[in-house]
């Protein structure tokens, strides 16, 4: 029952809070999951979700700090509980920040929302402020999951969740290491909002490249193999897809691969495609040969199959592309072959 005995109620509340302390941690385990899996779904790409019970002492001096006073000059009686909306914290941290706006969103779908705050829209209408940009939203489930069975204990269970960028958030944890930020100095008030600014704009920049290297790889894929231009990261994954239909190239081995392949020449997407297309059939016979049981059979990655497919094209140029010991295989491969050939 509520009062306006703020040592009653800081003893209920932390009889409340360890008795259910458990709960919320397994409430907030399970809104990781679920929001983890709707946003996997969505195929937004994100850098993590994490989430946190607000520590007992914390919840008490923020409702001391916050509520205490006001509540107590009207004489409204109260139980700290209801006060502290962020007991349940969770983040979410992005790559770019139009995905805050497009998480919000999803995350309207599938919760009820209690509140929200965009601090987003709070910088952005200010010309002469900086600081930290994100969106705080408070959500509690909603029909049909707040009624599944694995759900029912935290249906009534409201909890704060933070949605910014990697950038965002690195602002966040230095800004909260400034002291007394409200009463310092003018030039050193201006030297913080200079480095505000910079946080800013490297999301935008982040944002800008990422639309810039969408539109040179959508590029890329309309050009396909017929281009007199260079090879590079944008246009390998068109160049080879025929070859290695459904194979999944990682970016950062594609953009090593692409490094090590134009040093040896600056190759076009024309060249090479072509040397692919007329060396697979060698490359793949090689391989076929290098054995059949579970102890010698070796089978070529895609990037091992080019090497050797560059190598048979142009051996001279390719020489280095190749290990020793894969360079002397291959070419004794290829001497046998010519002489049974030659022989038949």
């Amino acid at each position: 029952m509520a009062s306006l005995d703020f040592e009653v109620e800081k003893q209920k509340f932390r009889e409340f809070y360890n008795d259910n302390h458990y709960v919320l941690e397994r409430a907030k385990d399970s809104f990781i999951s679920i929001i983890n899996s709707i946003l996997v779904t969505e195929g937004i790409s994100i850098s993590l979700v994490s989430g946190r019970v607000k520590d007992r002492e914390e919840c008490i001096k923020k409702f001391s700090r916050k509520y205490q006073a006001k509540l107590e000059e009207n004489s409204t009686e109260y139980e700290i509980k209801d006060y502290i909306t962020d007991i349940l914290g969770l983040r979410i941290v992005c790559l770019y920040e139009k995905d805050v706006i497009k998480i919000r969103d999803i995350l309207k779908d599938e919760f009820s929302v209690i509140d929200e705050t965009n601090k987003i829209l709070d910088i952005e209408s200010k010309e002469d402020v900086f600081g930290y940009k994100g969106l705080h939203m408070d959500l509690q489930l909603k029909e049909p999951r707040s009624g599944m069975k694995e759900y029912v204990l935290y249906r009534d269970m409201s909890f704060e969740i933070q949605i910014r960028t990697i950038v965002q958030d690195a602002w966040s944890v230095l800004d909260h290491k400034i002291k007394y930020k409200k009463s310092i100095p003018a030039e050193l008030k201006r030297r913080i909002n200079t480095l505000a600014a910079l946080f800013e704009l490297a999301d935008r920049e982040f944002l800008s490249i990422r639309d810039e290297t969408d539109k040179l790889q959508a590029l890329a894929n309309n050009n396909r193999k017929n281009s007199a231009e260079p090879l590079d990261v944008f246009n390998f994954g068109p160049s080879v897809l025929t070859f290695f239909d459904g194979y999944k190239f990682q970016s950062h081995k594609v953009d090593g691969f692409v490094e090590e392949v134009t040093r040896y020449k600056n190759i076009t997407v024309e060249e090479f495609y072509d040397a692919i297309d007329k060396n697979i059939e060698t490359v793949r016979n090689f391989e076929a040969q290098l054995g059949s049981d579970s102890t010698t059979k070796h089978q070529f990655n895609p990037f091992t199959v080019i090497r050797h497919a560059l190598y048979s094209k142009d051996p001279i140029t390719y020489e280095r592309i190749l290990y020793d010991k894969q360079r002397m295989a291959f070419d004794a491969w290829l001497g046998n072959t010519k002489k049974t050939e030659t022989f038949n």
